[in-house]
């Protein structure tokens, strides 16, 4: 079997449609990424195969709960999830932020090759990130402990919007840890196809106003 079809069956397995060129461009931004990790190391997934399970399917694994029209990925990395969440919703904006110069640039790199106009990088540490608007969804993956995430990131959430922290194993003690002002709105296992690990998607809304 070769990458499309492990992709296109991973994702009829998490019953996710790809519509138009989406699969071209996520193959694409595979290939990218493959080429850029010879120099930069962007990732430790080095074969192709994996790299459709381990970054494409996980990332898409949480597309049912993202909601939009803005979203928000924090500790973007090599872009994950957001550059397979933005190409799988193309209709949505997204905004990838990043302190490392080098995993940005291959973001803007990509969003070019690929011609991914709704995808945004921003070069900065998200506690100086001040945009001026909220974002609908905020996701991250692996990107720190809850409690760290929300006090980093739960002022740029609206109000009715979702953070959305994709974790290997439940994380218990970071649970208890979380402020007061948010809630669990609902804690999810992710079932990825060829992935023999533990994967949950952990859904938290805000309860008041974050100063």
């Amino acid at each position: 079997m070769n990458i499309e079809q492990t992709l296109i069956r991973g994702c009829k397995e998490l019953n996710i449609q790809l519509i138009g060129n989406a699969c071209e461009h996520l193959i694409a931004y595979l290939s990218l990424l493959g080429r850029w990790n010879l120099t930069y190391n962007l990732t430790a997934v080095r074969d192709p195969e994996a790299m459709v399970v381990k970054h494409l399917l996980d990332s898409l694994s949480i597309l049912p709960w993202v909601s939009g029209p803005l979203i928000l990925d924090i500790g973007s990395g090599a872009g994950l999830p957001g550059i397979p969440l933005a190409i799988a919703r193309s209709g949505c904006e997204f905004f990838l932020i990043d302190s490392n110069s080098k995993r940005t640039r291959f973001l803007i790199q990509v969003a070019a090759e690929l011609h991914l106009k709704n995808v945004n990088v921003v070069n900065r540490r998200i506690q100086d990130y001040r945009p001026d608007m909220s974002f609908n969804s905020i996701v991250s993956r692996a990107f720190a402990t809850l409690a760290d995430m929300v006090v980093d990131a739960g002022r740029l959430c609206a109000l009715d919007g979702r953070i959305l922290a994709m974790k290997g194993i439940l994380p218990h003690n970071e649970i208890l840890c979380l402020p007061r002002e948010y809630n669990i709105v609902g804690i999810y296992p992710l079932l990825i196809p060829n992935l023999d690990a533990e994967r949950h998607l952990i859904h938290l809304s805000i309860s008041r106003p974050v100063s």
